[in-house]
């Protein structure tokens, strides 16, 4: 994490773009400082950094030409513009390993590095000597940093400016609620990121009432026919698209990101370059496709919320979170003490089936006396007079 002084080193994203700008490859670096490409690419990804005389060869075979002259006119594709409140540089949506942007010059950071100063192991040497922020800055910078290129690209997947704001609050929301995760992970700008595509291509948005009227589209008829296009490629498509010809992110890393492999992520960015080639054949080439994709973006005034409204809506949906799993719990123990007031206590066995009982005469039907069964009735009848009186049958 200490870096020297002598030999400051700038981001790790800036590393790889000063090593593509002088036509090296990793194993060119490597043979030069006395490594493996394997270390390279650590040292480019930001799980490592260099030290000691490696530090200062691979230091001075990054600086020793003016290869940190490179600004291409790629980043700016779905980042923020004047009104945004922040303006990142054009490196920012290839920034895959720390959420700061990074000018020319490697060794100055600006202030948008606080969220990194403290959880990430190689940050520029500079972060080092700035103030420790506080978890509520930290996110704040994250936000301002993130939250105006993430609507954007969330208008892009969706079509929906509302559900695209919406997308990256409740991403900022989960991160705020996971910030001791999001602080420390070695790309929080992926992270959210990845959170906000998630949300806005949910299939359960279809089901809210709102999504069943289509919000007004483009002005431009340009801009309309790229975003039905966009639209009706399938959401995985559509993602790949704009995180490899939008964001700019290389295809591992759009791989990545889509939890695919290579060659899938490869196959569905040339479907959906293909879609739209088809539809649109002036945006054929890559670099059309993403000028369009930029402009596309950049025509919808998207602002999102402010850092402090999002923070305080994380913490009150845990709060509500919080209590309602206190009462599901509350009302869990009162159903189990009552059943087990309630339950019995020992064992009763079960009453025994019952059993065919046999050789009982069938039960006669009634029907009409015989000549015997009338005489012993008429006999009947008139020996009751002569008896007792509780005996005597009374009239009808």
């Amino acid at each position: 994490m200490t870096q020297s002084p002598a030999t400051p080193l700038p981001s790790p994203e800036e590393l790889r773009r000063l090593r593509e700008a002088k036509s090296l490859s990793h194993a060119d670096v490597a043979a030069e400082v006395g490594v493996t490409p394997k270390t390279v690419r650590s040292w480019e990804n930001g799980r490592t950094t260099p030290r000691g005389r490696k530090r200062e060869a691979y230091a001075k075979l990054l600086t020793s030409s003016e290869a940190t002259a490179q600004q291409e006119e790629s980043a700016p594709v779905l980042v923020g513009d004047a009104s945004s409140p922040v303006s990142p540089p054009p490196e920012v949506p290839h920034d895959h390993a720390e959420p700061k942007p990074e000018p020319e010059s490697g060794p100055e950071s600006g202030p948008e590095s606080g969220p990194e100063s403290g959880p990430e192991p190689s940050p520029p040497s500079e972060s080092e000597s700035t103030t420790a922020l506080t978890p509520a800055q930290a996110f704040d910078t994250l936000y301002a940093f993130c939250a105006p290129a993430l609507v954007r690209q969330a208008y892009l997947l969706t079509g929906r400016r509302e559900l695209a704001r919406e997308s990256v609050e409740r991403a900022f929301q989960l991160a705020w609620h996971r910030w001791p995760e999001v602080a420390v992970d070695r790309d929080p700008t992926g992270w959210v990121r990845a959170a906000t595509y998630e949300y806005a291509l949910s299939p359960w948005h279809r089901f809210r009432p709102r999504h069943r009227h289509p919000e007004a589209p483009p002005a431009e008829a340009a801009d309309r026919a790229l975003l039905a296009v966009l639209l009706q490629l399938p959401p995985v498509y559509r993602r790949t698209l704009v995180l490899y010809d939008g964001v700019g992110l290389d295809l591992p890393e759009t791989a990545a990101e889509t939890e695919a492999s290579t060659p899938a992520a490869a196959n569905r960015l040339l479907h959906a370059r293909g879609t739209v080639a088809a539809r649109l054949p002036e945006l054929a080439a890559p670099e059309d496709l993403h000028r369009r994709l930029a402009e596309l973006a950049g025509t919808e005034r998207l602002r999102a919320a402010k850092p402090r409204t999002v923070r305080w809506s994380s913490e009150r949906r845990a709060r509500h979170w919080t209590r309602a799993a206190i009462a599901f719990t509350a009302v869990l123990i009162g159903v189990t003490s009552l059943t087990l007031r309630t339950a019995p206590d020992h064992y009763e066995p079960p009453l025994a089936p019952g059993e065919t009982v046999g050789g009982l005469p069938p039960r006669a039907a009634p029907g009409p006396l015989s000549a015997q069964q009338l005489a012993l009735q008429s006999r009947l009848q008139k020996a009751t007079e002569s008896g007792p009186e509780r005996l005597v049958p009374q009239g009808r």
